[in-house]
């Protein structure tokens, strides 16, 4: 049963997918570049997935760095891979794409990398906004460079009042 539910956040409004109705398998933002079609959200319903309700809410208190609900992830073997790196990089902090690269043991893979970094249906839950340039620039991000400012800033100003 494919079913979605929206949810308002400080960085605009979030679309919830499950496909089994207990794992998350979609996070997009409203206006998100790789955003599937609307038909692949399937009914809504918004009693949905509410322990990833909740951990958004604990997420921007600032009081949860780490998700932890269960997930659906589709995708190449390639992109799971990187998705599942993605989850390693520390709340408040950043790595580059090359990092990112390294860490799965393919060096030479950055560009890869980068696509499939910018194919994460989990926005937010696979911190992929963590993910900056070589040289420490925000380039480009799925739910816009703005948000990924926004993201970054907030776990920043968290980290400094929670830490």
């Amino acid at each position: 049963m494919t079913a979605h539910a929206l949810q308002d956040s400080p960085v605009g409004v979030l679309t919830l997918v499950t496909d089994d109705g207990r794992s998350v398998s979609g996070l997009y933002f409203a206006e998100g570049r790789h955003r599937p079609g609307q038909e692949r959200f399937g009914t809504r319903h918004d009693a949905v997935l509410p322990a990833l309700r909740e951990q958004l809410a604990e997420y921007w208190s600032g009081r949860l760095t780490e998700f932890d609900v269960e997930l659906n992830l589709v995708g190449t073997a390639f992109r799971q891979q990187v998705w599942r790196a993605l989850r390693e990089v520390p709340y408040a902090s950043t790595c580059s794409y090359g990092d990112l690269a390294r860490q799965i043991g393919r060096p030479c893979a950055v560009r890869a990398v980068g696509a499939a970094n910018g194919r994460n249906p989990l926005c937010i839950v696979l911190p992929c906004h963590r993910v900056i340039g070589a040289g420490g620039a925000l380039t480009g991000y799925a739910g816009g460079v703005e948000r990924k400012r926004a993201l970054l800033d907030l776990e920043n100003r968290r980290a400094t009042l929670f830490g």
